[in-house]
Formats: structure tokens, C-alpha cells, sequence
């Protein structure tokens, strides 16, 4: 049972890490929205808007490497089986 919590800690920590690179490696809050400001090519104003986009944050990167640690954890805590050779 070991191995399994092992390998299930490890692909928790790589996903975690990849997705948190994979949006930007933000090291603020979370975001869901991004602020993109626009030329108007008529008046040539600045116009600001906002853009749905998901920026991954450091609290979901902790959350999820403390996930993975909570089950790395469980698997040194728990014991081998014992070999059944007699």
C-alpha cells in the first residue's frame, strides 16, 4: 500500500506544479479575470476591459503540495505486509 500513496503524492505535486507553471506561475492570489487594455483604432482612446482567464495562484500550488504531502505521510506512517515465505 505504500507504493501506491507514493506514486499518488507524486503525480498530485507534478500536476500541481505543472498547472501553476502552465498559467503563468503567478506568486499572488488566484485570479479569474484579466484586465487588458485596448486601443479604440477610431478615437484612439484607451479603453480597459476585462477577459475571463484562470491565473493559478500560490494558494492552490500549496494547497495541492500539502495534499501530496499529507499522502506521502500516510504511506511512511503505514506498515509493509509481511512476506508470506515459509
Amino acid at each position: 500500500m505504500k507504493k501506491p500513496l507514493f506514486i499518488a503524492a507524486l503525480c498530485i505535486a507534478l500536476a500541481t506544479l505543472a498547472v501553476w507553471l502552465g498559467t503563468g506561475a503567478h506568486r499572488g492570489w488566484t485570479k479569474t479575470r484579466e484586465i487588458v487594455m485596448e486601443i479604440d483604432p477610431v478615437t484612439g482612446q484607451e479603453n480597459n476591459f476585462q477577459r475571463a482567464k484562470f491565473v493559478m495562484g500560490v494558494e492552490l500550488l500549496a494547497a495541492g503540495i500539502l495534499g501530496a504531502g499529507v499522502l506521502a505521510g500516510a504511506a511512511l506512517v503505514l506498515k509493509s505486509k509481511p512476506d508470506k515465505t515459509s
